[in-house]
């Protein structure tokens, strides 16, 4: 199965803005892009990353196998949350972990070009 995390982010997110999200709201785009990297980090149906998970093992697996970028995107996220190695050793193939945690490392990048693409200034 091939898979884009980032054109599913986007995707996952422009839906979330046009379901719950008034521009009149903000003030300006920066408070928007804030309030939505805040609200959706632990948003299951946009990171996975909230109590209940959006995926299962097998799903997730298939998104992290059918994405190319995704062992790079996994990669950056060890490097750039500081990932640690017994972290890694407990998650080497947790599937449903690897998959939440490119979520949340694409968010911000996946919440401005969904903002671009819905023309929000």
């Amino acid at each position: 199965m091939k898979y884009d995390y980032m054109k599913a982010l986007v995707d996952d997110i422009k839906a979330y803005i046009e379901e719950n999200i008034s521009e009149d709201d903000y003030e300006d785009r920066e408070e928007l892009e804030e309030t939505l990297n805040d609200d959706l980090w632990a948003e299951d149906d946009i990171t996975g990353n909230g109590p209940d998970g959006y995926t299962d093992e097998n799903t997730a697996m298939s998104y992290i196998t059918g994405d190319p970028e995704a062992i790079e995107y996994a990669k950056e996220c060890v490097s750039d949350f500081g990932i640690e190695a017994k972290t890694l050793a407990e998650h080497i193939f947790d599937w449903k972990y690897w998959d939440t945690t490119i979520r949340c490392y694409l968010l911000g990048q996946a919440i401005s070009q969904a903002l671009d693409e819905l023309g929000i200034q």
